[in-house]
């Protein structure tokens, strides 16, 4: 069925700190950005070897057909459901930021769980972050699949909130640990990341179909868990303003003084 947009997209982007656009891509729009990941797979790979599950940005790349990516980026009916959920001041697709998200070809793997910029960014100013992690201008970010894509969990409502005592309990130490898997074969070091993710209080495993847009706060606490017996191609953008420009200029130069001068590098968290 065509994608319809409701007030319950709103509702679930506030509550749970995400929201799903359902098949929003056309199928003829899907079939030709599959068609130009395939080569973005291969330069990745090329480039940076089998394990990289990132290519980013877009432009960067000379040799890719960016015009799929400027049909993603100009799609009337999704510009509109990130303005009507957003706000007019939000805009999504610019390439020069816009990447995919690859599965690894030999070795499963996954992030270690975090939330964007204060568990990965290092030398980051967390008193600024505490401050901040709920502007509504800031922190808003795209996964859009283009195949059946189950590698993203998350805790539902996090964004809204500093740690629990029990997800202190977990992870109480920074950086937060990642899973060891160098050593193992592939079905223990998929175990041993699956493991991991669950460990988690309060995960969800968010399940996208291919042309589906997930928009979500990356200040809620998530994680990616890559097989590579799964293929994937998902578009990871983020849904942008002005403010968060100028906060993730500031905020990361001041994050790359302060690592320059040893400062504020693995802290326990405060809550």
């Amino acid at each position: 069925m065509p994608f319809t947009f409701s007030e319950q997209h709103i509702e679930d982007y506030h509550r749970d700190g995400y929201t799903v656009f359902q098949s929003i891509l056309p199928a003829s729009l899907v079939g030709d950005l599959r068609r130009v990941t395939d080569e973005a797979r291969d330069v990745a790979r090329a480039t940076s070897g089998g394990q990289v599950q990132r290519l980013q940005p877009v432009t960067a790349y000379e040799q890719l057909d960016l015009t799929p990516f400027r049909d993603y980026a100009e799609l009337p009916a999704l510009t509109d459901a990130v303005q009507r959920t957003l706000g007019s001041q939000f805009a999504h697709g610019n390439l020069d930021v816009l990447g995919i998200l690859l599965e690894p070809a030999d070795q499963p793997w996954c992030t270690q769980w975090h939330r964007d910029w204060r568990d990965n960014m290092g030398g980051l100013d967390l008193q600024r972050w505490e401050a901040d992690f709920r502007h509504p201008e800031l922190f808003n970010q795209v996964n859009c699949a283009l195949y059946e894509d189950g590698s993203t969990w998350v805790v539902p409502g996090s964004h809204q909130r500093h740690d629990l005592p029990r997800e202190i309990e977990r992870f109480p130490h920074r950086p937060i640990e990642h899973p060891q898997t160098g050593n193992l074969d592939p079905a223990e070091a998929e175990r041993v990341c699956w493991e991991y993710v669950v460990s988690m209080p309060g995960a969800r495993q968010l399940v996208l179909a291919a042309g589906d847009y997930c928009l979500y706060r990356n200040s809620l606490w998530h994680i990616g868990n890559y097989v590579p017996y799964r293929r994937r191609a998902t578009l990871h953008d983020t849904a942008d303003t002005e403010a968060f420009r100028t906060w993730r200029d500031e905020q990361g130069r001041v994050a790359a003084e302060r690592r320059e001068a040893g400062i504020g590098i693995g802290l326990p968290p405060t809550r």
